[in-house]
């Protein structure tokens, strides 16, 4: 009797010449999708049988000898096809159900495969650990607005954590088969609430460190550290060009014309700045050192000027355009 065949490659979403590394990375990135503690309900048991599926598949491909022998199966078969041993496969041993072995787990073809070689998944890649080992670091986003950045202060937020198992200590099984509470990945998600001090001036793309606060170490080993990565929300006002900020100002045809005081924001409050007579549209102007702090002082800010008619003229202030523009006329 057939079984169904397992396209382990598929399963991974990697090509048959994947790199060891690059099977890795998928695996990891997989793993998180399909965590069994980040669905519910009937999500939660397609999650687990996806899982499952996953992790049966790093199993293969991350072992060079049991990719190896799979590899022998050629790339015609697709998944789910029906699969028998072929017959001309000289040195290759397929196991019946009554030699596969106590695999757990796994599923029929894999069985058919490698027997009970499975039994130990798992105990190569963590239980093996003896000393303590690190947690990993995290990084996660921190939107802030420009206020925020700017003045700094305190900051309260919710991230997601992944914490060891506490049913398989890390190791992703248990018994001969998956650790049911973590899926195989050896770890559990969770929420945690932090403050963080947000120094003042901080950028777009920077990073504050908070020591402690990533993954959970191995077998008594430290915590990890979370670095969050600095987002600048947009502002209705200003642009943040790296240290300094630019705006946006107004002006009447007659300011631009004779000149004025006009009226400017600033992150400190609004300041008066004046304008020179005949300034034409698209000219910065710049307020020295009303930019965003940074370790030598502060940014600049940069004022680039508009120009713009009102909307409604009385018929006085339209009779005067018109002397204007017969005064000018010819010029």
């Amino acid at each position: 009797m057939g079984v169904a065949f397992r396209d382990y490659y598929e399963v991974l979403g990697v090509n048959r010449d994947a790199t060891e590394k690059e099977i890795k990375t998928a695996y990891r990135k997989m793993a998180r999708k399909w965590h069994p503690d980040l669905h519910t309900a009937k999500d939660k048991e397609v999650a687990e049988e996806k899982i499952k599926q996953i992790n049966e598949a790093y199993e293969v491909l991350s072992d060079k000898e049991k990719r190896a022998k799979y590899d022998q199966l050629g790339a015609n078969w697709q998944d789910g096809q029906d699969f028998r041993p072929p017959p001309d496969m000289d040195g290759f041993r397929f196991y019946t159900g009554t030699d596969a072995g106590a695999a757990g787990g796994f599923s029929d073809f894999f069985e058919m495969l490698f027997g009970g070689a499975g039994a130990s998944f798992g105990q190569g890649r963590r239980a093996t650990r003896r000393g303590p080992v690190r947690g990993s670091d995290i990084e996660s986003e921190l939107e802030l607005t420009l206020e925020e950045a700017y003045r700094g202060g305190e900051k309260t937020l919710q991230i997601s954590t992944r914490e060891v198992c506490p049913a398989c200590g890390g190791v992703g099984v248990e018994g001969n088969s998956f650790c049911p509470r973590c899926g195989g990945t050896g770890d559990t998600t969770g929420i945690k609430t932090l403050s963080v001090k947000i120094p003042p001036g901080v950028g777009s793309g920077r990073r504050i460190r908070l020591k402690g606060q990533g993954g959970e170490g191995l077998n008594g080993g430290a915590r990890g550290d979370l670095y969050l990565k600095i987002r600048l929300l947009p502002h209705p006002v200003f642009k943040v060009q790296g240290e300094d900020l630019e705006t946006e100002v107004t002006l009447r045809p007659e300011q631009a014309v004779l000149g004025d005081r006009v009226t400017v924001p600033t992150m400190d409050g609004p300041v008066v700045m004046k304008v020179p007579a005949g300034i034409r549209a698209g000219k910065r102007m710049r307020l020295k050192g009303k930019g965003l702090p940074h370790q030598k002082g502060r940014g600049d800010e940069y004022v680039v000027i508009s120009i713009d008619i009102p909307e409604h003229l009385t018929a006085e202030e339209e009779q005067l355009y018109r002397q204007l523009a017969a005064l000018r006329k010819g010029v």
